[in-house]
């Protein structure tokens, strides 16, 4: 596919790849649910600096592409706990793979930013 022409950039399976998982917050709840199911607590724990409303609007975008599961428990206090769909996992290995090119291109950059200071 590369060297096609995209008159439509929606056209082009990365650009709609990352129309799903793209963004601040989601490549990291994704990421960390990859660990297994999580509750909302417990983000908001590994996901300190996201404030509890855009945690809530990520899970519920991430929900409705059904990347995500929420399931709620009838307890007192309520429970609600996050978990990777079938469809989610599908993106595990994707995930992995950026992992990988994150830790050794960032050690890269890093390393190049600090000799130019």
């Amino acid at each position: 596919m590369p060297g096609k022409i995209f008159h439509n950039p929606l056209d082009c399976p990365v650009t709609r790849t990352v129309q799903f998982i793209g963004g601040r917050w989601k490549p990291i709840i994704l990421f960390t649910l990859m660990g297994g199911p999580v509750r909302f607590g417990k983000l908001t724990v590994f996901i300190p600096t996201v404030s509890k409303k855009m945690l809530t609007e990520q899970l519920r975008e991430l929900e409705n592409d059904m990347l995500i599961s929420r399931k709620v428990f009838g307890e007192t206090p309520p429970r609600v706990e996050y978990s990777l769909t079938e469809k989610g996992r599908t993106l595990i290995p994707i995930m992995e793979s950026m992992c990988q090119w994150g830790k050794t291109t960032g050690k890269r950059l890093e390393s190049k930013l600090s000799s130019v200071n």
